[in-house]
């Protein structure tokens, strides 16, 4: 049974969705944008087990530029903060080059919860070689925009070999598994908090003029926050210019959190095309519906911990919408030439076909096949016209079956059907008459006598044009009807 248009259409638009559905998400596997503002919209809060030590204007005006500074300062922080009970303490500050008394520091450097960082790109480098504590890369991960979204557990040094980050070693410090991964993390977002601890200042800690409940227990990070040492041109995803050691305190408290689980690329292309196929098949608006739930699912799941390309996929469901808009298209462009019942060309297709190939008749014999169906108007006027359109489909299917390939089939009345033969040589013109007219002697509905007649007529030299054709294949099935009325 011939399909209808619209059916048959989207047997083709279907799998070209789902193909260039798979295509995006290949190309658009994570969506940095809608991540920047999921992660503005739905900030986290900073792990309260985390404390800034924050090297401030006024911890600089009392001691200087940093690299002047004695190093003792920190020794005398590290007293500090061991005697209030820190678990763990970070240093987020380059101590690469030699110094006086660095030696004084080997016992406060050599702490197993005392974390150094390192320059990036750097295999472990300090001032002394007698520091024995855990060394991490002061690093992040800043986009081509300037803009940091995402940080590392560990990157290559200038030999290839991973090391661990800044903000890895100190959550391990601190007692968290963390595994080695040059893979970028979801570096979260946190909105300030006027319940929060606020950044401790340097000196404070120095001098002792801390209240240890604030440390007890908590990770401690020591970084430059003074004004004008940011880091340049680096950004967070609010568009913020905000010092590198802030960063740093995000990246150990997204560690100190449940991490994001990024889909597998496959899983990703296989939800694009099924997305994709659903808004073709759904047809009308379905697909900027599924376009809209793509992207609101990614808010939910963004608190879930999974990270869902929602642009992608809602862009795989307009992409489904487009081609249905482009069927439908097709088919306004088509409807004049169509019959929509069966799917076959109607009276104007076939004119336009006979006088295309017309000018090759000489090469290409062209056979002319008329089809009439006696007992139609009687099937609609007893059973109504869904009987007549069923049995009309039946028809154009038992036609269907006979022809050869290249032939065309065309709607030619209301009863009637023409099957435009391409180089038909006589013994083909009537063989293929023959197939259908007995095929057409087993149709039936119901009750109801039915009985087709098959004409044929073929190109020849008295035939002159193409209603000479028209005209001959006519006679002939009049010929065979009124053969056929005589028989009884």
């Amino acid at each position: 049974m011939p399909r209808s248009a619209e059916r048959s259409l989207a047997l083709i638009t279907a799998p070209v969705a789902a193909l260039l559905a798979a295509l995006l998400a290949l190309l658009m596997p994570a969506n940095p944008r809608l991540g920047d503002a999921l992660n503005r919209a739905l900030p986290s809060e900073t792990d309260r087990r985390v404390v800034l030590v924050g090297i401030d204007d006024a911890s600089l005006r009392d001691y200087g530029r940093v690299g002047t500074w004695p190093r003792e300062l920190y020794g005398q922080a590290l007293g500090t903060l061991e005697q209030a009970g820190a678990t763990a303490v970070g240093i987020d500050v380059l101590l690469t080059d030699p110094s006086q008394n660095d030696e004084r520091l080997k016992d406060a450097f050599s702490r197993a919860n005392v974390v150094l960082a390192t320059a990036p790109g750097e295999s472990t480098l300090l001032a002394s070689p007698e520091w024995r504590s855990p060394t991490g890369v002061s690093a992040l991960n800043v986009s081509g925009d300037g803009i940091v979204r995402t940080f590392q557990t560990a990157y290559p040094d200038a030999a290839g070999t991973l090391q661990p980050s800044f903000a890895r070693q100190l959550a391990v410090a601190a007692g968290r598994h963390v595994d080695l991964s040059d893979q970028p993390r979801v570096l979260r977002y946190a909105a300030p908090d006027r319940d929060r601890l606020p950044v401790i200042p340097f000196r404070d800690v120095v001098n002792g003029n801390v209240r240890y409940g604030d440390i007890q227990g908590k990770i401690v990070l020591i970084g430059l926050t003074a004004s004008g040492t940011g880091v340049g041109g680096v950004r967070d995803v609010t568009g913020q210019t905000v010092p590198g050691t802030e960063l740093q305190l995000r990246a150990v408290s997204s560690l100190l959190s449940a991490p994001f689980t990024t889909l597998p690329t496959w899983l990703i292309a296989l939800l694009s095309a099924v997305i994709a196929v659903t808004a073709v098949l759904a047809r009308g608006l379905w697909g900027f519906a599924l376009a809209m739930a793509a992207l609101l699912a990614a808010a939910p799941l963004w608190l879930g911990n999974i990270l869902l390309p929602g642009v992608t996929l809602s862009l795989a469901a307009i992409i489904g919408t487009a081609l249905v808009a482009a069927e439908r298209w097709w088919n306004l462009r088509t409807l004049a030439l169509r019959d929509p019942l069966t799917g076959f060309g109607n009276r104007v297709a076939f004119t336009r076909a006979l006088e295309q190939r017309w000018a090759t008749r000489q090469t290409r014999p062209l056979g002319l096949l008329l089809v009439d169906l006696s007992g139609f108007r009687k099937v609609n006027e007893v059973y109504g016209p869904h009987a007549g359109d069923e049995l009309l489909r039946d028809l154009s299917g038992r036609i269907m079956q006979q022809k050869r390939r290249g032939d065309l089939i065309f709607r030619w009345g209301p009863d009637e059907f023409a099957v435009l033969l391409d180089q038909a040589s006589a013994h083909e013109t009537a063989d293929v008459a023959r197939r259908v007219q007995e095929s057409l002697d087993r149709i039936s509905y119901r009750d109801l006598p039915l009985r087709a007649s098959v004409g044929a007529a073929r190109t020849g030299e008295d035939i002159q044009t193409p209603v000479d054709l028209v005209e001959a294949a006519s006679r002939s099935r009049y010929r065979v009807k009124y053969q056929r009325e005589q028989r009884g």
